[in-house]
């Protein structure tokens, strides 16, 4: 189905710009921008992957990851195809960077009642860029918060200010992931976009509006492992957004185009959490490593083990009903649901 497309300009000559992603793509008529799935038509910009669901699955929460958002929640995840980055190495490649358009027509009202059947608590737009399906992320987030189902983004948060302003109408969390891209030389070669920038910028939006934001940065061995660049990264993040938000280091694997590099290093992803702690973040997490001592939450000020993990299942839960340490009082940043006490242990 092909759906008139939110935040684009008509230019006099037929041509439209699509003002979602930060490319802001100048499509003439009849052709497509980079992502492969907004269509100028008469000089308006049309998706046409509205409801069209190649990937859909339920999953933790904590596989997004968002650690600090509603622990233990169950997730409809639901992604379309195309994505405005051409990561050389993207696991998703099977449906991120094709050109034919396939998946299951899913409406919102249907997808929302499919997951309220298998009792998710919320919906995430994963797997693709949910940026490029903004018009059926916002219809399905609509009717998800009519049967209080939250909804979460998984972006590499390459949108427009406006873009970002209107998902966080209707978005309550999102994780926004660098892809190892926090350098520029890096970013042009294996990702092929120009600048981090436009992240940044959307990242202040998202904050201001009170969306709550996990970050993960894909560490790349030998090619996008450089701790000058986290530090910069992570200075960034403390001096903007803050010391209590969520950082996740991953574990970069071999995939797509690049299989040549090899699984990032343990070390690598060690040196990397141990920088963001000297530098002040007060969470900070290791991903793709099953069964390492990163993964869980700890007090950032007693060092009190406080949320227990393997991979994406919570083993404990310490946190007080006030969202305090229970040794030393200290206030801890997460969101939780009301009913977690139902399923956790909290002292």
């Amino acid at each position: 189905m092909e759906k008139e497309g939110v935040l684009y300009k008509t230019l006099q000559n037929g041509r439209a710009i699509c003002n979602l992603c930060a490319r802001r793509c100048n499509i003439p008529e009849g052709s497509i921008g980079f992502c492969g799935v907004r269509r100028n038509i008469g000089g308006k910009i049309y998706s046409t992957v509205y409801g069209k669901i190649a990937a859909l699955n339920i999953d933790p929460i904590e596989k997004k990851p968002l650690f600090h958002f509603k622990p233990g929640a169950s997730m409809l995840s639901i992604g379309t195809v195309g994505c405005n980055f051409n990561c050389l190495y993207c696991q998703n490649w099977d449906i991120s960077h094709v050109h034919e358009h396939f998946g299951e027509e899913i409406m919102p009202t249907k997808l929302v009642e499919l997951g309220l059947r298998y009792g998710v608590d919320g919906i995430t737009y994963t797997y693709n860029e949910p940026t490029i399906f903004m018009e059926y992320a916002i219809d399905v987030a609509k009717e998800a918060r009519k049967h209080k189902l939250f909804n979460t983004f998984v972006t590499n948060g390459y949108m427009t200010p406006e873009a970002a302003e209107l998902a966080s109408n209707y978005i309550d969390a999102m994780t926004v992931d660098f892809k190892g891209n926090a350098n520029t030389e890096f970013a042009r070669k294996y990702i092929t976009i120009f600048s981090d920038d436009p992240i940044f910028e959307a990242l202040k939006v998202l904050k201001e509006r009170k969306v709550f934001i996990e970050i993960t940065d894909l560490v790349v061995p030998k090619i996008g492992d450089s701790l000058d660049d986290a530090k910069k990264l992570i200075e960034w993040i403390r001096d903007n957004l803050g010391d209590e938000i969520p950082i996740h280091f991953l574990r970069f694997h071999p995939d797509y185009k690049m299989m040549d590099i090899p699984a990032t290093p343990v070390e690598t992803l060690e040196r990397h959490y141990r920088l963001a702690k000297e530098l002040g973040m007060k969470y900070v997490y290791l991903g793709n490593v099953p069964g390492h001592e990163y993964e869980n939450t700890y007090c950032p000020e007693c060092g009190t083990l406080l949320i227990k993990r393997f991979i994406f299942d919570v083993l404990e839960y310490k946190i007080t009903h006030d969202l305090r340490c229970p040794k030393c009082g200290t206030r801890i940043n997460i969101a939780v649901r009301p009913e977690i006490t139902s399923k956790y242990y909290i002292s």
